[in-house]
């Protein structure tokens, strides 16, 4: 889950995540705060690690008293190869505040349907970014289904 004020940019190629990949977004990111009154502000590495990238951020002195939600979280859906469905759930104290999905395809590598928060609809490009990175990745590597592990 990541924070829903946060802005990613790029990724945080050593971000001290022991499991990186396991991330809300699939991997560690820079990025901007986009809270109300600190749009822009780029948070120092142990607040992204701590707060940005994780979500439920109470401790963040950015975080807005009033917001609609604490965290977001994506999940893929329906891989079918060549279009994604990507779920995504919005968070607040841990209960479910909002959902949907969006839809990515692959072969032309563009949104078939997108979310109006600006935020959000990041967040999803740079989870499916990542996603797309790790289903390649074993084929890459020599890898195959019909691979025996014995």
């Amino acid at each position: 889950m990541a924070c829903p004020f946060f802005m990613p940019t790029t990724k945080l190629e050593d971000g001290g995540w022991l499991h990186p990949s396991r991330l809300p977004l699939g991997a560690g990111w820079n990025g901007q705060c986009s809270a109300s009154g600190h749009e822009g502000d780029e948070p120092a590495v142990e607040e992204l690690r701590e707060f940005c990238n994780l979500g439920y951020a109470l401790r963040c002195p950015r975080l807005p008293q009033q917001r609609s939600c604490d965290a977001v979280r994506f999940a893929v859906a329906r891989d079918l190869g060549s279009q994604l469905c990507i779920g995504y759930v919005t968070e607040s104290a841990h209960r479910p505040v909002s959902h949907g999905s969006l839809e990515f395809d692959v072969v032309e590598k563009r949104w078939t349907s997108l979310h109006d928060d600006a935020k959000l609809q990041k967040m999803a490009e740079c989870y499916v970014e990542s996603y797309l990175l790790r289903r390649i990745r074993p084929a890459a590597a020599g890898l195959t289904e019909s691979a025996n592990y014995e």
